[in-house]
């Protein structure tokens, strides 16, 4: 089976799936507000098959996040704003204006400054689209700490930015110190603000050591997993009684194992 075919199969599927009386009745309830917590779900289960290294898993979560994107592209075409080929015909266009060092005259020795023209290839098409400032279109729907980077970056090619890390490993120190007296004084709005500060800028630092914070939480997250687990593990059925003093005894075992 051709790539073409197979295309062809899902947007048939899809087709079928939606069509009225003889249809699914999930799928013939769904709209873009219903389905799009769906697509951000497939994103980062792709996301997750490629940090445990899982290609069967991988070649799987991308076909449902495939299958989200003819879904969008399903309901827009019977709204008549547009279909799955004007989908596919608009990201081959942009990636084509977007490379003109392949598909054009121009030069890019390094990925350095092929980086550059594309940057400079989209600050057109904002342009374009009469966009005010330079953050207008960075997404409001993506993860908080990826919004924070993308927001920092585009400051920063106009030279709104931290000299380097301790720069911002002071802007942290200074933050830590408003949340604490925010705790202080009690108010939950002012808290709340000053929490957001401190990870705007912990997201800042990541952005300086070229790391992902995204991707830092969710090591995090899952290093976190397997230390309770150990706990788990010890414990059995004396899980509910243990005193935190033993859990943390296990904790730190677990953190020995680790380290071998």
């Amino acid at each position: 089976m051709t790539a073409k075919d197979a295309i062809s199969d899902l947007l048939d599927l899809m087709a079928a799936l939606r069509t009225p009386a003889t249809g699914c009745p999930w799928d013939l309830q769904q709209n873009f507000r219903t389905i799009a917590p769906y697509t951000v779900e497939e994103a980062y289960e792709v996301a997750d098959a490629i940090e445990r290294g899982d290609m069967a898993d991988l070649k799987d979560e991308l076909g449902d996040l495939l299958f989200q994107t003819v879904f969008h592209a399903r309901m827009a075409e019977e709204e008549g704003h547009f279909a799955f080929v004007d989908v596919a015909q608009a990201i081959t266009d942009k990636m084509r204006r977007r490379h003109p060092h392949v598909f054009g005259d121009a030069q890019a020795r390094t990925a350095g400054e092929q980086t550059q023209r594309w940057e400079e290839q989209k600050a057109a098409e904002r342009k374009a689209k009469g966009a005010a400032s330079l953050l207008d279109d960075v997404p409001l729907g993506l993860p908080g700490l990826t919004r924070a980077v993308k927001l920092q970056k585009r400051a920063a090619r106009v030279g709104f930015d931290w000299t380097n890390p301790r720069d911002v490993l002071d802007k942290i120190a200074e933050e830590t110190d408003e949340l604490v007296a925010a705790i202080g004084e009690g108010g939950r709005d002012r808290i709340e603000d000053e929490f957001g500060d401190l990870l705007f800028a912990m997201a800042n630092l990541s952005r300086h050591l070229d790391i992902d914070p995204e991707a830092a939480l969710r090591r995090a997250n899952e290093k976190f997993r397997r230390r309770f687990r150990h706990i788990e593990e010890r414990l059995g059925a004396r899980l509910g009684e243990a005193g935190l003093e033993e859990m943390e005894a296990l904790w730190a075992e677990a953190k020995g194992l680790e380290r071998g």
